[in-house]
């Protein structure tokens, strides 16, 4: 796809690729302003900081997306498991993926790898 060819390689390798970054290494673990967190390949508006919460899981973690259709839910049986992986719904770019523990109101945790986001702080 267009969007990750100009990506920088490790961008490129979570996005195109389904990678994972290392737990604990994205700077937007420590992100507490309020604005949106975008797809770093296209720009899709994600997660609003509103949803954003510390899960201690090394990721970081949203309960819910900024609107419906921001993200694609998929089955995801790689490594030995079952997960539901997520994906951005503009350009098909791994974003990570959604477990059933997060809190309330939603009850779901978005684990999102931060190299596949770039924020954009409210002005």
């Amino acid at each position: 796809m267009a969007e990750f060819a100009n990506l920088p390689p490790e961008r490129r390798r979570i996005l195109e690729q389904c990678g994972t970054e290392a737990p604990f290494s994205s700077p937007l673990l420590d992100e507490h302003r309020s604005g949106t967190f975008v797809c770093a390949a296209c720009g899709n508006p994600l997660f609003g900081s509103d949803t954003k919460f510390e899960s201690g899981s090394g990721w970081p973690s949203f309960h819910d997306v900024i609107e419906k259709g921001a993200v694609i839910s998929r089955t995801d049986t790689s490594h030995g498991m079952t997960r539901t992986e997520v994906t951005c719904a503009k350009c098909g770019g791994h974003l990570g993926h959604v477990f059933p523990d997060g809190p309330k109101p939603t009850g779901l945790r978005y684990c999102i790898n931060g190299l596949a986001l770039e924020f954009d702080p409210e002005a």
